[in-house]
């Protein structure tokens, strides 16, 4: 990825964003983004999503994910500071990303050892949701009994 001068990927912008991580939502000043990447200061990283760079790579909460051995596409240094490319990290941990070029909103779903522990039990997460008269009932209500779950839509 070539870079301007500035230190923003060609033909990316700098401006706010949203970021959704982890049931916590941060608004980032100067996000730099270009098409599915999103790069952020080390302390907006760190505000946003918790994690921190590291020698040994980027950590969080006793957690330590190494660096490849071509950080270029997650790692950069431009003038007095470093910044993480955050959607790059989260392909790499098999993070769901999903985001709103429009409105600059960037949300990540649970890293991959999370939502695939869950699948290894073969257990469906508890859920409560309205019948058509609204009364709410949650998937705990049925434990240890047989339930056929349909569901559609219309799109």
């Amino acid at each position: 990825m070539s870079t301007s001068i500035s230190g923003t990927p060609a033909g990316g912008r700098q401006a706010a964003a949203t970021i959704l991580y982890q049931d916590k939502v941060t608004a980032v000043e100067r996000a730099q983004t270009a098409g599915e990447q999103l790069w952020l200061t080390t302390d907006d990283l760190t505000a946003a999503a918790g994690w921190e760079l590291e020698p040994q790579g980027i950590c969080r909460e006793g957690l330590c994910i190494p660096l490849p051995a071509d950080p270029s596409r997650l790692i950069r240094e431009g003038g007095n500071e470093t910044q993480v490319n955050l959607a790059e990290f989260a392909r790499l941990i098999e993070q769901p990303v999903a985001h709103d070029e429009t409105h600059n909103v960037w949300y990540f779903g649970p890293p991959a050892w999370e939502w695939k522990s869950r699948l290894g039990s073969r257990l469906a997460p508890d859920f409560t949701l309205p019948d058509f008269q609204g009364k709410l009932h949650s998937l705990s209500d049925y434990g240890g009994k047989k339930i056929f779950l349909l569901a559609w839509a219309s799109w």
